[in-house]
């Protein structure tokens, strides 16, 4: 296949990392085009544990070159952090990454922002995670102000760009909060060009790029990040991130059009959780919700906020695989269930007295749904060490093809755990 996607269908966090990382060996490329260091991924490799946020999962393994493509937007201490982080530990990798010229720069006054935006908002708030991505991607569409990568390694170039925004950047932060930090132009220019020295080396034309590997018959896999309902577009609106994290991201993310894509995969976990605001119809704040918190360690990889726990919510993911078109879904954590006499599976939502299975467009009338919740059996076995579909219990069997013809799509992995053995590899419904 010349490229395959791994697409999250929930609010992210749903374990992409560790799908990615199984099929990268079969390709050459990996390709990150959305979202930026809010992103996080952990990824047990060569018994190790990696927590990547920036770097596509691919940069940890040799004969793959990984992609931060256009859509991306990019903090250069992040990346250089997160490579050293890698280098550290033994991966030398720096020579494997490639960064899009056309990718935007997120700059100081981005965070300053984004932060001063959100303690306006009060109660109200999105619950971002404080990282200048969404205020770099406004910045983007608004075209004004913007700094792209291809501006941040021409020293000239970058040193008059950011003396012309800091101090519209300076008004527009007094605004806001009268007592609160100041920009150094000078700062950010020494401080942002010793960063553009390193990257330097590391900046192309990924489009160019890609499309030249396409042609040559290189295999591509794109990882997407966040998940579908946290698309700008398609997700519960204004509770979303910046850019589009479902399937319908990845051709203006990286330029590669969409007839390349062969292969979608969708990734779902086999309960939802959700970090930040926004309704959640099948929450569950009580006691199963903490006891499948602790037992997934349900704590942001970027942010280590704890995440909110609910059943699975198959309205919500069927609409997800719907828009992303996916051909295949993977169902990741499904050992964190087990213990459970009774499991429950949101399968529509009740609205204003009326029954539906469509996902509603409108967060008003997402907060309105109440699940309608479908009764299966539970396992008490241990199956974090299963490999065989067959050899499952039952009742574990039984819900893996519920969650299949609820989605409507054939389940091809099952994650019973966060190493790579740990899986069940399937084709059934």
């Amino acid at each position: 296949m010349p490229a395959t996607s791994v697409i999250g269908l929930q609010w992210g966090d749903e374990a992409k990392g560790k799908v990615v990382d199984l099929l990268t060996e079969n390709h050459d490329i990996v390709i990150r085009y959305q979202g930026g260091n809010n992103a996080g991924h952990t990824v047990r490799f060569n018994g190790r544990t990696y927590k990547l946020s920036l770097l596509p999962t691919g940069i940890l393994q040799g004969h793959v070159k990984s992609v931060i493509a256009p859509g991306v937007v990019v903090n250069p201490k992040a990346v250089l952090q997160e490579l050293d982080g890698l280098i550290a530990g033994g991966q030398d990798c720096a020579n494997r990454l490639m960064i899009s010229d056309r990718a935007h720069v997120i700059c100081p006054w981005h965070l300053l922002e984004e932060a001063a935006f959100e303690k306006t908002r009060g109660g109200s708030a999105i619950g971002t995670t404080m990282r200048g991505i969404g205020t770099c991607y406004r910045e983007k569409v608004g075209r004004f102000h913007a700094i792209r990568i291809g501006d941040l390694i021409h020293r000239d170039i970058f040193a008059a760009k950011v003396r012309e925004i800091v101090p519209m950047k300076q008004l527009l932060l007094d605004a806001l909060d009268p007592e609160g930090p100041k920009l150094n132009s000078d700062q950010i220019i020494e401080e942002y060009s010793a960063c553009a020295d390193r990257l330097r080396p590391m900046v192309a034309d990924t489009t160019a790029f890609l499309l030249d590997a396409l042609e040559q018959g290189r295999r591509l896999l794109f990882e997407g990040a966040q998940g579908s309902l946290l698309d700008i577009d398609h997700g519960t609106f204004p509770y979303v991130t910046s850019s589009n994290s479902s399937g319908c991201g990845i051709h203006s993310g990286s330029g590669i059009p969409e007839r390349a894509i062969e292969k979608m995969i969708g990734v779902v976990k086999a309960y939802t959780t959700r970090v930040g605001g926004g309704p959640f119809p099948t929450e569950l704040d009580n006691e199963i919700g903490e006891r499948i918190r602790k037992a997934g360690n349900e704590y942001g990889t970027v942010t280590g906020r704890p995440r909110r726990c609910g059943w699975l919510d198959t309205v919500a993911t069927r609409y997800s695989a719907r828009i992303s078109g996916v051909d295949s879904i993977a169902i990741a954590l499904l050992d964190v269930l087990s213990g459970f006499d009774e499991l429950l599976i949101c399968e529509a939502y009740e609205i204003n007295g009326k029954v539906t299975r469509d996902f509603p467009s409108r967060c008003e009338d997402l907060a309105l749904a109440r699940p309608v919740l479908r009764r299966v059996e539970g396992w008490s076995e241990d199956i974090s060490g299963i490999t065989d579909f067959s050899k499952l219990p039952a009742a574990a069997q039984e819900y893996v093809r519920t969650v299949s013809t609820l989605v409507g799509r054939p389940v091809e992995l099952v994650s019973v755990g966060p190493d790579r053995a740990q899986t069940i590899m399937l084709n059934c419904r």
